[in-house]
C-alpha cells in the first residue's frame, strides 16, 4: 500500500526551528523526486521545496535560505529542516512526488507564534 506519513510539526516561536519528516512506503522511493508543500488556512496548497533523485534541490523564494530539503533513500524518508521560522510559515505541511502524485497524507501542522 502506497502511503505518505508526515511528522515533526508543532508550535514554535518566531526565529525557531523545526525538522519535518515524511516516510514513504509502497513506492520505489529512490526513483522519485520528492516535494514538500504547505497549505495555510484559506489559501491554496503551494510548493515549498523539491529534491530530485540526484539530490538537487529547489526552493520557493519565500523559504530560500531558511529551509533545507534532504532525503535518505535507505529510510525512504524526505526531510525539511526549517530555520528562522516566521508567522507566515504557519500551515499544514505535506509531502508528495511531482510525477504521478500519490494520495495526500494527513500532513503535519506547523504553527509559528509568540
Amino acid at each position: 500500500q502506497v502511503q505518505l506519513v508526515e511528522s515533526g510539526g508543532g508550535l514554535v516561536q518566531p526565529g525557531g526551528s523545526l525538522r519535518l519528516s515524511c516516510a514513504a512506503s509502497g513506492l520505489i522511493f529512490a526513483a522519485s523526486a520528492m516535494d514538500w508543500y504547505r497549505q495555510a488556512p484559506g489559501k491554496q496548497r503551494e510548493l515549498v521545496a523539491r529534491v530530485t533523485t540526484t539530490g538537487n534541490t529547489n526552493y520557493a523564494d519565500s523559504v530560500k535560505g531558511r529551509f533545507v530539503i534532504s532525503r535518505d533513500n535507505a529510510k525512504n524518508t524526505v526531510y525539511l529542516q526549517m530555520n528562522n521560522l516566521k508567522p507566515e510559515d504557519t500551515a499544514v505541511y505535506y509531502c508528495n512526488r511531482p510525477i504521478k502524485p500519490l494520495d495526500w497524507g494527513q500532513g503535519t501542522q506547523v504553527t509559528v507564534s509568540s
